[in-house]
C-alpha cells in the first residue's frame, strides 16, 4: 500500500512539472495561428488558421528590411563556426588528456573544471577587453572565437576516452606501426562518433543560446544573433511592443507575431537534437561502464 501512494505522489509530481513545462509551449505553438483580437478574446489554447500563420509571418519578415532573416543567418554562422572549431579542437585534447601522462596534466584537468563551473557572464568582460585589445570588436569573430573556447567539450571527450575507449585496440595499432596521429585518426576518432554528436550538440546549443557575449560585443543590429535580435525586438521595438511607446497602440497587437519569431528561434535547436537524438543517447551512457 505504502508503494503504491509513493508511486502515486510521484506521479502526481512529475504531471505537476510536466504541466508547468508543456502549457507555456502550447500556447507558443497555438498563439500565431490567431489574429491579434482573437488571441485577446479566444481561449488560449483555441486555434485559429494556417492563414493567421502565414500573416504572422509576413508581417515579421517584413519587419525592418527582414532583418529577422539576418538574425537567424547571423545566429547559424555564429553557432556552426564556433561548433566545428570546437570539435576540431576540444576531440583531440580530450584524447591526449585521457591516454598521455605529462607535466601538468592534472593542472589542466583542474583548470577544465574550475572554468566549467565558472558562470559565463563572469568572462564576458576580461574577454571584451582582449577583444578590444585585438581590434575585432563588432566583428564576427568577437562571437565566433570566444564561443569555440568550450572545456565542457574537453571533459566529455576525457571522460569517453578514460572510460570507454580499449586500450588494446591502441596498442594494437601502435604495434602495427602507427604513430600517435595515425592512431587517433583511424582508431580513436572513428570510435569517438557517439561523443563527437554529444559535443556538437552541447556546443551548438550553447553558441545558439548565448545572449550576453554578443550584446556586449556586436553593435550593429544587422549582425545580432537571433537572441540578442528577439530582445532587441521586444523591448525596443513600439511597433512590436506597444507598451514601450508606440502611440497608444492596443496591448494585444502584434502578439502572434512575437509568438512566431520565438516559436522559429527554437526551430534549429530541436532539428539538431532530432537529427542527432540516437547519437546523444549512445554518447550519455557509453562512458558510464568501462568496456
Amino acid at each position: 500500500m505504502m508503494r503504491l501512494v509513493t508511486h502515486g505522489v510521484r506521479i502526481l509530481i512529475l504531471a505537476a512539472f510536466a504541466v508547468f513545462f508543456v502549457v507555456p509551449i502550447a500556447w507558443l505553438i497555438l498563439a500565431p495561428t490567431k489574429s491579434d483580437e482573437a488571441l485577446v478574446t479566444h481561449g488560449p489554447f483555441t486555434f485559429g488558421s494556417l492563414h493567421n500563420v502565414a500573416l504572422a509571418w509576413q508581417h515579421l519578415d517584413s519587419f525592418s528590411d527582414h532583418i529577422y532573416r539576418a538574425w537567424i543567418a547571423n545566429s547559424l554562422g555564429y553557432a556552426l563556426g564556433a561548433t566545428a572549431i570546437v570539435l576540431v579542437t576540444a576531440i583531440p585534447a580530450g584524447y591526449g588528456l585521457a591516454l598521455s601522462r605529462f607535466p601538468g596534466r592534472k593542472l589542466v584537468l583542474t583548470l577544465t573544471l574550475v572554468v566549467m563551473i565558472m558562470p559565463a557572464a563572469a568572462l564576458v568582460l576580461p574577454i571584451f577587453l582582449e577583444l578590444n585589445l585585438l581590434h575585432l570588436i563588432g566583428n564576427a569573430l568577437s562571437v565566433i572565437l570566444p564561443f569555440s573556447f568550450f572545456p565542457f567539450g574537453v571533459y566529455l571527450a576525457y571522460l569517453y576516452y578514460a572510460t570507454a575507449l580499449p586500450r588494446e585496440l591502441l596498442d594494437a595499432a601502435r604495434i602495427d606501426g602507427c604513430g600517435e596521429w595515425s592512431t587517433f585518426r583511424h582508431i580513436a576518432l572513428p570510435l569517438a562518433r557517439p561523443v563527437i554528436a554529444l559535443v556538437f550538440f552541447f556546443s551548438f546549443v550553447a553558441d545558439w543560446n548565448n545572449f550576453f557575449l554578443p550584446y556586449a560585443v556586436l553593435a550593429d543590429s544587422t549582425q545580432y544573433p537571433i537572441q540578442v535580435g528577439l530582445s532587441n525586438l521586444l523591448s525596443s521595438t513600439p511597433s512590436f511592443n506597444p507598451a514601450v511607446g508606440g502611440g497608444g497602440q492596443q496591448v494585444g497587437i502584434f502578439r502572434p507575431e512575437l509568438a512566431l519569431a520565438t516559436l522559429l528561434a527554437v526551430v534549429p535547436v530541436a532539428i539538431v537534437f532530432l537529427l542527432s537524438q540516437r547519437s546523444l543517447v549512445r554518447g550519455l551512457v557509453t562512458g558510464a561502464v568501462k568496456e
